[in-house]
């Protein structure tokens, strides 16, 4: 066992040589894979307490434990819990695109530890992780989908089982960003279903939904439907970032 240690520590030294270490987020050299450089990680806002309890809105003020904000109060979501590690802004949106459009698969493990921390609440006691699937036409094109490798980083943290192909896309859709809230729920409608040979997974599952960026909640909300019409216990949405809407 000493030996293979050594060997790892030469094998590591010799990549650092080959490849240095670059930050996540500006790319610049820093002390060792899977980190940023100080200035980008002073740059994120990591979220934290206090947050709505059902939808992990940050509050600008201190709140009850149990306290919902508005939507969540007057529009319940299909989900039971939301959780985000980051504000989604300039700061993080570089972190999502390089993973997303960037190749920067590698930073996906780092994520997994930040899903795990800021998504303990609802991590505890999950059955399974499932991540958001893409449209196979869409998959070929990008090569890999980034829920699936968020869901797979955060399995290897908490051990929690995950099912990469437990849901699947029935259909294209177009892609979200020039949608606002009304047309991206109409975008989703029926976009998505359980794969018949995992429908015995979902009955009575507590799963947790990944992502990288809740931003209207329409995906999310739709993929909980339908989870949720298939017999799971519960579902709770965990992604790396999430938009702040206006106040």
């Amino acid at each position: 066992m000493p030996g293979r240690v050594a060997v790892g520590r030469i094998l590591g030294l010799l990549l650092d040589a080959v490849l240095p270490p670059r930050c996540l987020s500006c790319r610049e050299t820093v002390d060792r894979h899977g980190s940023l450089c100080p200035a980008c990680w002073r740059s994120l806002t990591f979220i934290g307490p206090p947050v709505c309890t059902c939808c992990g809105l940050p509050f600008e003020v201190a709140a009850l434990t149990g306290t919902l904000c508005g939507d969540c109060i007057g529009h319940p979501p299909p989900y039971h819990r939301a959780r985000a590690a980051l504000v989604y802004d300039e700061a993080s949106r570089r972190l999502v695109l390089g993973l997303k459009y960037g190749d920067q698969t590698d930073a996906a493990q780092a994520y997994g530890a930040w899903l795990a921390r800021c998504g303990a609440e609802v991590l505890t006691g999950a059955d399974l992780l499932v991540p958001v699937p893409l449209h196979p036409w869409r998959l070929f094109w990008r090569r890999y989908n980034q829920a699936a490798l968020l869901a797979q980083a955060a399995h290897r943290v908490t051990g929690v089982p995950h099912l990469p192909d437990l849901l699947m896309r029935r259909r294209s859709t177009v892609i979200q960003g020039g949608l606002g809230r009304a047309g991206r729920r109409r975008n989703v409608i029926g976009a998505f279903q359980v794969r018949r040979r995992f429908q015995s997974r979902v009955r009575h599952a507590r799963i947790v939904l990944i992502d990288d960026v809740l931003t209207t909640g329409a995906t999310a909300a739709e993929c909980a439907k339908v989870l949720m019409r298939a017999g799971a216990a519960s579902v709770d949405v965990l992604t790396l970032a999430r938009a702040i809407r206006d106040r």
